[in-house]
């Protein structure tokens, strides 16, 4: 597959957009469970997150501080890992509550759920081997 043009090299084509209560916690806990690489991470005045852009693997995920006009909301993401009971253990570790411990889905994937500090569900999955 050939990246298209129109696309900067430190981004990907789709980018969830995650408005959250505690955004700068959300994307310290993001990279701390994923890994996940701030490329661009820009403040307001008040010294809040106006945005930042983060990659998870070669995914895009765009995560900013709720206000009253663009409010918080609680969104599901679903993000392949190497090892997905180690995910789901490290993110419990950093706080998150479990949702569905890791299992076997039947349809190829091993895959958990746990809840962020912000309301962000994140399935976890591992093709099953």
């Amino acid at each position: 597959m050939t990246r298209p043009d129109h696309v900067p090299t430190d981004h990907s084509t789709l980018s969830p957009y995650v408005m959250a209560k505690g955004a700068r916690d959300l994307v310290n806990f993001l990279s701390a469970v994923f890994g996940a690489r701030t490329v661009i991470s820009l403040d307001r005045d008040d010294g809040s997150l106006m945005h930042a852009s983060l990659l998870i693997g070669e995914s895009g995920l765009m995560v900013a501080e709720a206000t009253a006009d663009y409010p918080a909301f609680p969104v599901w993401l679903h993000v392949y890992v190497a090892d997905v009971d180690a995910t789901y253990a490290k993110a419990l570790s950093l706080g998150a509550t479990p949702v569905e411990p890791p299992s076997e889905k039947g349809d190829g994937d091993r895959r958990g759920g746990f809840r962020d500090a912000c309301g962000n569900t994140w399935w976890v999955a591992t093709p099953a081997r």
